[in-house]
């Protein structure tokens, strides 16, 4: 069976072309949320002073309309466990203290503790 040019051009291509464009689209979002992933450890590690893969980060949360991440984090030497933190994407700023109006405004009604 010979297939015609207008089958290849009018199927075959678009669809290999929504293929292509869908991988680049979703793994393009995959590999954004592990650099954000990366970007809190950085950020978490210059203000704790610790070595960068030493915290760990776990329930990770966008708050504010996605310019914010509220989360938990780890460290090796953490006595207690997970401590709450909030990362402001904007200006790569950590906050550390649960009691600051920074942390309550965008993580206060978060169920992470």
């Amino acid at each position: 069976m010979r297939y015609s040019r207008a089958m290849t051009f009018n199927v075959a291509i678009p669809l290999a072309a929504f293929v292509i464009l869908g991988g680049a689209i979703f793994g393009g979002q995959a590999y954004s949320e592990s650099r954000l992933s990366g970007d809190i450890q950085r950020a978490l590690a210059a203000e704790l002073n610790t070595p960068e893969p030493m915290v760990e980060v776990k329930y990770l949360q966008k708050v504010n309309h996605g310019y914010g991440v509220c989360g938990l984090y780890k460290t090796p030497t953490s006595p207690q466990g997970y401590a709450s933190f909030f990362y402001d994407k904007v200006n790569d700023r950590v906050t550390l203290d649960v009691t600051s109006t920074r942390y309550t405004t965008n993580c206060g009604l978060s169920a992470l503790c």
